[in-house]
């Protein structure tokens, strides 16, 4: 199951991150999204599990942790759709 980890901490590291969801189970990944220009977080990231009990208790435990003074957010991912820009174009374009 991917974990969707809202709020982090700019300096947070992804072993850091890993090592939070570790206590709950098997850890597959973790990656923390950064700005492809500055290469500096951009304050979250996502964890695979591979047990789904296992991160759904993880979800419950660690939504709303206080770390270094941030609340996380912490929620099962959403599925991304493939490809485009997340708008829908449809309207700009009349007949």
């Amino acid at each position: 199951m991917k974990i969707y980890v809202g709020n982090l901490p700019f300096s947070m590291t992804q072993a850091e991150l890993g090592a939070m969801f570790t206590p709950f189970g098997e850890i597959g990944s973790t990656t923390i999204v950064t700005d492809k220009y500055s290469g500096r977080s951009r304050g979250f990231g996502f964890v695979e599990m591979t047990g789904q009990n296992e991160a759904r208790k993880a979800i419950a435990a660690l939504d709303g942790k206080d770390v270094q003074g941030r609340k996380l957010k912490v929620s099962e991912a959403l599925a991304r759709d493939k490809g485009g820009t997340g708008r829908d174009r449809s309207a700009s374009f009349k007949k």
